[in-house]
């Protein structure tokens, strides 16, 4: 009994699954003889307690009979249930080494731990995150088997286990093997943590962030859950840390393909690489350990906005080397190159006037870009889309991804470009514009837009006639054809004229009146006396209204009294005034205020001439009349 009580002799024999049995039996044996030679019933009953609460068992075989522990065999079993706890005491403190690995039980799973029977007088705890994977779920279930160390005795009860330090001494020797030769492991990204990831090669491994790939990594979280392989770099073996990089084996990998590589890496051959990274101006693709640059203007014959239009990471694509500069290790690739330049047979595929269908590609204030196959798109402009002149944008009539029908206008292979049309489609409405508006014609619309030159009026959709500011009055002197018209309003008009090929319209609105000039023509002649009112005055004259809208110019010197006396004409005084000239083609009349004047002395001597009643009348009468007058 002393050999099982001593904790100095069973510390130097490792307790394992295997050997509990026979350490148990063999006190058991050296027991005996003690128990017949010495009796101790005190000592005995003192342990009764203990023996109750660990073996409910044997506490009915107590308190039916005490008198029966004067019988040696009840006496023996129960000091042999008495010596295994001793023997598994001697155990627990042998285990406390954190090299002595024990086999357990799982018995359930806690919020915070896994229960296992380890074989001790309580049950141990593993700590629950020591036995989760890379999901947060555990890898022990209840019943499974497990390895562990026993670290210490709780205070409230129980032994602190530790799953991670059992792993540790079971792997450690593959590990330094491995850390000496160099090889490869294999593990399992576990989590992240401060600085990189936790790695399961059989234990935790620390994998610094920096040692995950060849370019730095900004998603760490992207790799957990992933199989990877690993070399170990650093370890220490009293702390139990395993530093491992991924690097060193994507640089030794990277070397070797780049050399293979470069065998046969020459201008104009063909390669398939793995589009690796993606940036505006194009894409890097690794060709074997060596990236290439595919510039976004080589990687298509046509307009590309982004190298994704195209491209994603990861695609295995085939591409051209265009230039390797072997100093630099620079390679520039190209994708385009593989096929024909699509322009250099575009006169002859795309005929001016032929149908052609496309995709809209892009939207832009002055037209709508089309691809009518890879690497050839047109463009469709503003005022080729509709005949209309009411669109204000070409978005009100196409977006992007439109399936639209077109005809080619025109074909620059040069420049790389064709001009396409809509409207040609469609009926042109100016075809057939002077038989439906000749001449005269009185027409209503709408006044689009008003200008410094006249107004802009629609007669129906896609047709607007200008009335020019001279055709707005016949009376009026109109600047503005706001003076006259407002944008919106409804106005009737007269077609004076149609130029379908030049898609012009000339309406006028004085031409619904009657042209006063006309009819002032053709009741005056030169030599009527008109009255006239003073419109303004000029240093070469004065304007004279003579009729309603008509207007007459009277020269300065032609305004003049009997005498020759200039006469001052003000703006509002009305005189008679002789029409001296007139211009039916220019709508010109000239006036005179002295030949009114000369009409009247004329007038006096014939009157002077005609026979008198009174022979007493003189030439001296006559004189002084004059003078009165």
């Amino acid at each position: 009994m002393a050999d099982v009580l001593n904790p100095e002799q069973t510390e130097s024999n490792p307790l394992n699954t295997e050997l509990e049995t026979p350490t148990l039996e063999t006190a058991t044996e050296h027991a005996e003889p003690s128990i017949e030679t010495t009796h101790n019933p005190e000592a005995n009953s003192a342990e009764s307690p203990s023996i109750e609460t660990e073996h409910p068992a044997a506490a009915p075989e107590h308190h039916e009979d005490e008198a029966d522990l004067n019988s040696m065999e009840d006496f023996a079993a129960v000091l042999e249930s008495f010596d295994r706890e001793q023997a598994a005491e001697a155990a627990a403190q042998a285990s406390f080494d954190d090299t002595h690995i024990v086999s357990g039980t799982v018995i359930k799973l806690t919020d915070k731990h896994v229960v296992v029977d380890v074989g001790l007088k309580s049950e141990g705890l593993i700590p629950l995150e020591q036995v989760v994977d890379h999901t947060g779920q555990s890898k022990l279930h209840p019943g499974d088997t497990v390895e562990v160390v026993v670290e210490r005795e709780e205070a409230e009860g129980g032994y602190l286990l530790s799953y991670d330090k059992a792993q540790r001494h079971r792997v450690w020797d593959t590990i330094e093997k491995a850390a000496s030769e160099k090889s490869i492991l294999t593990g399992t990204v576990l989590g992240r943590v401060k600085g990189g990831l936790t790695v399961d090669i059989g234990i935790k491994a620390f994998l610094p962030g920096s040692q995950l790939e060849i370019r730095p990594v900004r998603n760490l979280d992207a790799y957990i859950g992933q199989q990877i392989e690993v070399r170990v770099i650093k370890l220490n073996k009293k702390r139990g840390n395993v530093v491992v990089s991924r690097k060193e084996l994507l640089e030794e990998e990277q070397t070797e393909k780049r050399s293979k590589t470069l065998e046969h890496l020459e201008e104009g051959s063909i390669l398939t690489g793995t589009v690796k990274n993606l940036t505006d101006y194009g894409a890097f693709v690794d060709l074997g350990g060596i990236d290439g640059l595919l510039h976004i203007t080589d990687m298509s014959w046509g307009r590309l906005t982004h190298p994704r239009d195209l491209v994603n990471v990861g695609d295995e694509i085939q591409v051209k080397v265009l230039k390797f500069d072997k100093d630099k290790q620079r390679v520039s690739l190209g994708f385009k190159q593989l096929t024909p330049d699509p322009w250099l047979d575009a006169v002859e595929r795309y005929p001016i006037g032929a149908r052609v269908r496309g995709r809209v590609l892009s939207v832009t204030d002055y037209g709508a870009f089309v691809e009518l196959e890879q690497g050839i798109e047109g463009l469709v402009h503003v005022s080729e889309m509709t005949w209309s002149k009411r669109m204000k944008h070409p978005s009100k009539l196409v977006k992007p991804g439109d399936e639209v029908e077109t005809v080619i206008l025109a074909v620059n292979p040069g420049d790389r470009r064709i001009s396409l049309g809509m409207k040609q489609l469609l009926e042109n409405p100016w075809e057939h514009l002077v038989e439906r508006y000749p001449a005269g014609t009185n027409v209503e619309g709408r006044v689009r837009n008003l200008t410094d030159f006249g107004a802009f009026i629609e007669i129906e959709d896609g047709i607007d006639g200008l009335v020019h500011v001279s055709n707005l009055s016949w009376t009026k002197r109109v600047k503005h054809p706001s003076e006259v018209l407002k944008k919106g309003e409804k106005v009737k008009a007269v077609v004076l004229g149609v130029e379908p090929e030049n898609r012009r319209l000339s309406l006028g609105i004085k031409q619904l009146q009657p042209d006063v000039w006309e009819t002032f023509f053709a009741q005056h002649r030169v030599g009527d006396v008109v009255h006239g009112k003073v419109l303004r005055s000029a240093q070469f004259g004065s304007f004279v209204e003579i009729s309603e809208g008509v207007e007459g110019l009277c020269h300065v010197s032609e305004a003049t009294d009997n005498h020759g006396a200039p006469v001052k004409l003000e703006a509002g005084q009305e005189h008679d005034f002789k029409i001296i000239k007139m211009n039916q083609d220019e709508k010109k009349v000239g006036l005179s205020l002295r030949a009114v004047g000369e009409e009247a002395s004329r007038a006096d001597v014939e009157a002077y001439k005609q026979p008198v009643s009174s022979s007493t009348t003189t030439l001296g009468d006559l004189v002084n009349w004059k003078r009165e007058q």
